[in-house]
């Protein structure tokens, strides 16, 4: 891929989207029902860390640790391409049954990672509700799944990937 190819958007536009997460993910949340925060690994979690300390420091009562799900074994395509790089167990440091589980990812595509992620959430228990935050929506579903609350929405064509770069809070979109 050549650098003219490549689109980035900056950590300030980042942070800009991150931001205007809060509010409505504030919104959602049910003061009677406990809340706690789980990232899919790897840019998720990262996502999920931001959004955690914001909700503290809003005073929203939540799980004071972040899980971190590691989605490769319930993942449907797996038998064909394989395990991806290592990125160590799932850790789910609370109960899950009857909380409200904000479950956090960095870009929601065709919707197979958020399902792969439901499906272990519910070997560690039943939640009372599910919501869906992510950084970054494109078009190209396969799965009738859609974030319930969005930080930027991206319309990409089908050969483009989206990549957060979480160590500079930039996400770059490119071709294949």
């Amino acid at each position: 891929m050549k650098e003219s190819d490549t689109t980035v958007f900056d950590t300030t536009a980042v942070s800009h989207w991150l931001d205007g997460m809060l509010a409505p993910l504030m919104q959602l949340l049910d003061e009677q029902t406990p809340v706690a925060l789980i990232g899919i690994r790897r840019g998720g979690v990262d996502i999920g860390t931001h959004l955690l300390a914001q909700l503290k420091s809003k005073g929203v009562a939540v799980e004071a640790e972040l899980g971190e799900l590691n989605i490769a074994f319930y993942r449907d395509d797996f038998s064909s391409v394989g395990l991806h790089p290592v990125v160590g167990p799932s850790q789910v440091p609370f109960e899950v049954q009857d909380k409200h589980i904000v479950l956090v990812d960095d870009v929601l595509g065709t919707g197979r990672t958020v399902r792969a992620a439901m499906n272990e959430i519910f070997d560690y228990g039943r939640p009372a509700k599910i919501t869906l935050a992510v950084l970054v929506q494109r078009n190209g579903h396969e799965l009738p799944i859609r974030a319930d609350v969005v930080g930027h929405n991206l319309a990409v064509q089908s050969n483009e990937y989206i990549d957060l770069d979480a160590s500079t809070m930039t996400v770059r979109v490119g071709k294949k």
